[in-house]
C-alpha cells in the first residue's frame, strides 16, 4: 500500500500527470502514505485531465507522520487550494477516501463541492472493518520489496501505524452536498458502509467489486472500478 516518494520530492503534493483535460483530480494516499498501489487509478483519472497525488508526511528523513484525520486534512487543504485549477474530483482508497471526503467538505466552503471517489472507505469503523496491523505492514513491505535501506522501511511502517490510529479515531460527521461514488468490496460489511456514508451525502452512488480490502486493484477489479468511475463521471465533467 505504500511507495516512497521519488528522490528530491519535498512536497506532499506530487504531479502525476500534466495532461490538459476537462477534469482536474487529486488522488490521496491510503494508510501507509504512498501512492504506489494507486497508480492504476491515477492512470484512469489521467485520461480526463491533470492528476496530482498526495503522499504522506513521514516517509522522508526528518518528517513526522500525522496521527489524526484532522491533522492530515489541515496539512493537505492549503496544498490543494494553491493548485492553479480547482479540482473537480478528490479520490482515495481506504484512509485516502476518508481524507478525500473531509477535504471536499472544506473546499465546498469556498466554491462548488468537488466530486468524491471513495474506494472501500468506512465512515464508522467496526471490528470487522478495521484493517489488521499485520496485514497493513505486509502490504507496505510488499510495496517496498527490493528497497535496500532499512530506514525507508522503518519510516513507512511508522507512518502506517500513525494512519491506523487516524482511521480508528474517525467518525464521519460532515455532510457532503456534492456527488460521491463509494466502491466497496463485496461482503457482509458492505451494507453498513453504504448506509453510513449515505447518511452524510444525499447524492451518494454505490458500486461493488469482489475480493477483500487489499485486492481492490488486482485482477479484473481495475476494469470494474473504471466502469463504475466512467459511469459516475459521465455528464459531470
Amino acid at each position: 500500500m505504500n511507495a516512497a516518494p521519488a528522490a528530491g520530492t519535498g512536497s506532499c503534493l506530487i504531479p502525476l500527470n500534466g495532461r490538459a483535460g476537462e477534469l482536474t483530480s487529486v488522488l490521496i494516499h491510503p494508510a501507509g502514505g504512498g501512492l504506489g498501489a494507486c497508480l492504476g487509478l491515477a492512470a484512469m483519472l489521467s485520461r480526463r485531465g491533470t492528476v496530482h497525488g498526495l503522499r504522506a508526511s513521514g516517509l522522508r528523513p526528518g518528517e513526522e507522520p500525522d496521527r489524526t484525520v484532522e491533522a492530515l486534512t489541515a496539512r493537505y487543504l492549503p496544498l490543494i487550494e494553491a493548485l492553479p485549477d480547482r479540482p473537480g474530483l478528490l479520490a482515495g482508497w481506504s484512509l485516502g477516501g476518508i481524507l478525500a471526503w473531509e477535504l471536499a467538505v472544506r473546499l465546498a466552503a469556498t466554491g462548488p463541492p468537488p466530486a468524491v471517489l471513495l474506494i472501500d472507505s468506512v465512515a464508522v469503523p467496526s471490528p470487522g472493518q478495521r484493517i489488521a496491523r499485520t496485514d497493513l505492514h505486509a502490504a507496505v513491505l510488499s510495496e517496498l520489496a527490493g528497497e535496500p535501506d532499512p530506514a525507508v522501511r522503518e519510516r513507512a511502517l511508522r507512518t502506517a501505524d500513525a494512519h491506523l490510529s487516524a482511521a480508528a479515531g474517525y467518525l464521519a460527521r460532515s455532510v457532503h452536498l456534492g456527488p460521491a461514488l463509494l466502491i466497496t468490496c463485496a461482503g457482509e460489511e458492505r451494507a453498513g458502509q453504504v448506509e453510513h456514508w449515505s447518511r452524510h451525502c444525499p447524492g451518494l452512488r454505490a458500486g461493488e467489486i469482489p475480493g477483500g480490502h487489499f485486492d481492490v486493484f488486482t485482477g479484473e477489479n481495475l476494469v470494474l472500478i473504471r466502469r463504475h468511475l466512467d459511469d459516475f463521471l459521465s455528464g459531470r465533467t
